[in-house]
This record gives C-alpha cells, structure tokens and sequence, in this order.
C-alpha cells in the first residue's frame, strides 16, 4: 500500500524547520582563515565531556551503594544504563544529523546532557539516577554521533589528521582528569557533584557551538532532495534499532551475570543466545530496510569494516587496562591514591602520541603505517606488563606509557582513514558508527577485566587479561594493512 501523502509533507516541513534554525558562525569569526580550530576546540569540549562523566561515574559507586543501601550489581546500572542507550542510538541519531543538521543536533546533545546531569545529582532514588543517566546517554549520542563528522567535514584535509588528534587528546584528558576529580569531588562534596560538574561544561559548550560552529547546509542551500522513492521514502529502521538494542543489552548483561551478577545460570544462556540471535536479525534487517540503521553498503566496504573494528579494538585496549590495573595493584599493597597515579600514565601518554607524538615518526608514513606501529608499540607494552613478575607500582609506569603513547598513535590515524573512506554526504552516520564502536570497545574493556578477575583471581585473571590484550593489538595491526 502507498504511504499517504500526508506524512511524507510533514516530515519534509519538519526537516526544513530544523535545517533552517541553524544558525551561521558571526562574519568576523568565518572569515578568519584559521577559523576551523575554533570548530575543533567546540568538538572538544563534547569530546572531553563525555570521557570525563565516563571515569568520574566509577568513582562514586562505593557512595552511592551506602546512599541507597544498594549492591554493587544495582548500582553498576549507573554505568551500564548509560552505555547500554549511548550503543543503541549512535548509528540512528547519526542519520538523522544528515537529514536535519549536525550543529543543530550536536548543540542540542550539550542540552540534554547538561539538564539530564542537573537531575542525576537531584536523584532522591537509585531508579530516578538510573533513568536520568539514560536520558543523559541520549544528549551523549547526540554529541558523539556528530563529533568526527564535524571535525572531518570542517578542516582541511591537510590537517584532519591533527585535528582528530586533538579530539582523542581531549577524550583522553576527560579520562584523565575524572579518576582524581571524582575522588575529590566525593571526599570534600557530595557524589551529586560528580553529575552536577557536567552542567557548566554543557552550557559552555552551546554557547560556543552557536558562535563558533559552521552550518551543516553552508548559506541555507541543502542537498537537492530527489524524487521519492522507496529507498528515499522509506520509513525509518525502528526493528533495526530495537534488533541493536536488544543484541548489545543481551550481550553486556550476560557479560555482568557471568562476572557476578546475581542471576540463574538458565538466565545467563538465555541472553547469550538471545545476543546472537538479536545480532543474525539485525544482519538481516539491514540488509533488506529502506533505510538502514547500519548500512550494509558502508559497513562492508573493506576498508571501512577493517577500521571500524580496528577502532573497537583500540578502545578495548585502552579501557581494559584502567579497569584492571587498579585491582591488581590493590592485591600487592598499593595504596589507592598511588594506583591512581600510576594509572594516569596510560591516557597521559595517550594524548601526548594524539596530539604531538605523531611528528616523531618519519615524515612519509601514511596513516595505515602508524596505525600499524602505534598497534605494534601496544602489544610491546601489554606484553611486557603481563609478564613481569608481580610488578609493583614504579615498574607498570613504563609499559603503560608504551601502550597509551601505541595507542594515540593507533586511533587517531585509524579514525582518519575511516573517514576518508566515508562518502560526504553519510559523514555523520559514519561517525556514528565510529562512536558505536568505540562505546562497544569500551562497555567491553570494562567487563572483561571483571569477569576475569571473578573467575581467576586479580593475579591470575589480570595476566590472562593482558596476553589475550597483547594479542589482540596484533591483530589490530594486521588489519591496519588495509
């Protein structure tokens, strides 16, 4: 049957609004010819946001169990909520940026993120804090769906490199700084000031992407809309989106159950197989809806799928090692404030390779050559760290500086050729799939470390961990033979 007509007219009188209420960056700001660091600098604040309520959320946990006189189990929903919505929307509020804006849609994740945080340190119960991480996690994606297409799309192409670099640094200074400013923000506050933080930074950020942002659709022109079709008229993916959504839940709880959660053994097969199932669906769906979530067509084109799971493995590798190292430093008597510091290293030399490190290296490198070397000089460094006997605080500080410097050498590169390879007018999609990828790499990189040590112990698990970790950066370098 015909879809009526009347929906199709809303739906464009609806995308015109929202074209239209983009407003351009002031005159002065477009005409300065370094203007595009200006956008970059926006891109950061996002970036450096979402890392930040990343690593100071972990840090609250032992206050919010005493708060609500609630498990551990109950509490990680804190996290996992959040994770669990930011998976599920990337890809979807990534199209939809490229109907009705980038800027409009990533300003108005700043919005949501900030007034979802506002009521997160409101909370007055474990559920009400729950539900606002998710709808924190919408203003999240809304964000990251859009922050390398912004980038990509807004800077030479002579600089794009340097400029995603800049973007990973300011993720991994957002890593960085959330262990030590959640644990002070709890001692001397309150746990609510570990959500309440993310207000300033959120309001700071619409004004900046206002002035500052450049408009989707340069002077009001949009992209000719062709005639209607079924591939362009079709209705949007909702089984795709609720297939992704039920295959990554399914996934990350029988991850949780495995490593600790209070649930039956049945329940445990039950999501595993519900996981697989979801995902072969999900295959399916894509392949035959008009308008796909995960377009099969830019999924499977080689090199895109090799960097895409190139970007999953990189943020395993990084996530993995800040979740476990502080459970076997703690099992050999490091003090806490001291893991913390040794930690550090790890995204420190993370952003020092993403921003600078890079000018290091030869000159006629192409990116698949770093992205090959900084997966080689992570594996070196995971290596090294899994089998050093009982290494106490001093000796983990160098091989973690090894495997952060790999990495912000691996990433961003990566990012940048995936980027290349994503054809204009998909760019923001794209950069949602990176996004998704990412958030997949890193719900991963923190049930991995758990689910190891509550099988095998800190010592024993941790070393498994880290081979396995040291393995798969190889891996990584051979896909980066694209």
């Amino acid at each position: 049957m015909a879809e009526p007509a009347l929906a199709p007219r809303l739906l464009d009188t609806l995308q015109d609004a929202l074209q239209r209420a983009e407003r351009p960056r002031p005159r002065a700001v477009a005409r300065w010819p370094h203007a595009h660091w200006l956008a970059v600098g926006t891109v950061c604040l996002g970036a450096f946001l979402g890392q930040l309520t990343a690593s100071v959320t972990s840090l609250v946990f032992p206050a919010l169990e005493q708060r609500f006189d609630a498990g551990f189990a109950a509490v990680e929903w804190v996290s996992l909520s959040y994770l669990l919505v930011l998976v599920a929307l990337l890809a979807p509020v990534g199209r939809l940026s490229d109907l009705v804006g980038r800027k409009t849609m990533y300003l108005g994740g700043f919005a949501v993120f900030a007034a979802a945080s506002l009521g997160a340190g409101l909370a007055g119960s474990l559920a009400v804090l729950v539900a606002c991480r998710a709808v924190q996690a919408v203003g999240g994606a809304m964000m990251q769906a859009n922050s390398v297409a912004l980038v990509a799309r807004g800077v030479p192409e002579r600089a794009m490199r340097t400029a995603l670099g800049i973007q990973a640094a300011a993720q991994a200074l957002g890593l960085a700084l959330g262990p030590t400013l959640g644990g002070l923000l709890v001692t001397h506050a309150s746990w609510r000031w570990a959500f309440w933080v993310n207000v300033p930074i959120g309001l700071l950020g619409i004004l900046a992407g206002w002035f500052l942002l450049p408009r989707t659709f340069p002077d009001g022109r949009r992209p000719a809309r062709p005639a209607r079709s079924k591939d362009a008229g079709g209705r949007f993916d909702l089984a795709g989106l609720l297939l992704l959504a039920g295959a990554s839940t399914a996934l990350l709880l029988a991850l949780s159950a495995a490593s600790g959660l209070p649930l039956p053994g049945w329940a445990v097969a039950a999501l595993a197989v519900l996981a697989v199932l979801a995902a072969a669906g999900l295959v399916r769906q894509e392949r035959r809806a008009d308008r796909p979530i995960v377009p099969p067509g830019l999924v499977n084109t080689p090199g895109i799928r090799a960097g895409l799971v190139v970007a999953l493995i990189g943020y395993l590798l990084l996530f993995c090692p800040l979740v476990l190292e502080p459970v076997v430093l703690a099992g050999r008597g490091v003090p806490a404030a001291t893991a913390g510091v040794v930690i550090t290293a790890l995204p420190a030399a993370f952003a020092l390779a993403a921003t600078v490190g890079g000018g290091l290296l030869p000159r006629g490198w192409s990116d698949a050559v770093r992205c090959r070397a900084g997966a080689l000089l992570a594996a070196a460094g995971l290596l090294v760290l899994a089998v050093l006997p009982a290494p106490g605080a001093g000796a983990a500080v160098g091989p973690l500086l090894a495997a952060g410097y790999g990495l912000g050498l691996l990433l961003p590169a990566n990012n940048a050729l995936v980027m290349r390879a994503i054809p204009a007018q998909s760019s923001a999609v794209g950069g949602g799939l990176v996004n998704m990828v990412r958030s997949l790499g890193t719900a991963l990189g923190t049930a991995l470390p758990v689910l190891a040590v509550h099988l095998a112990g800190a010592a024993s698990g941790g070393r498994a961990v880290l081979l396995l970790l040291a393995a798969v950066a190889v891996l990584a370098a051979r896909l980066s033979a694209r």
